[in-house]
């Protein structure tokens, strides 16, 4: 459980998602528009969350569904 929360915490912090799109940013950033370039990374990495949380869902409960059958095994 330790693991998985030092996981979450590194990779909620905006200094590694920044780093999502660089073809992208650079091309927009060459023509001076940073405003642009900057809101256009925020979208990527906003998108970029949802199919993580997805996942993440999904695999907890999967695992709640594993532990509460081996209880009922024990039993």
């Amino acid at each position: 459980m330790k693991k998985i929360f030092i996981l979450v915490i590194v990779f909620s912090f905006p200094a590694f998602a920044k780093a999502q799109c660089a073809m992208c940013r650079a091309v927009i950033e060459s023509s001076g528009d940073t405003a642009a370039a900057e809101g256009l990374n925020n979208g990527i990495t906003y998108l970029m969350v949802f199919p993580y949380l997805l996942v993440g869902a999904i695999i907890y409960m999967i695992y709640k569904n594993t532990q509460k059958g081996s209880k009922d095994i024990e039993s």
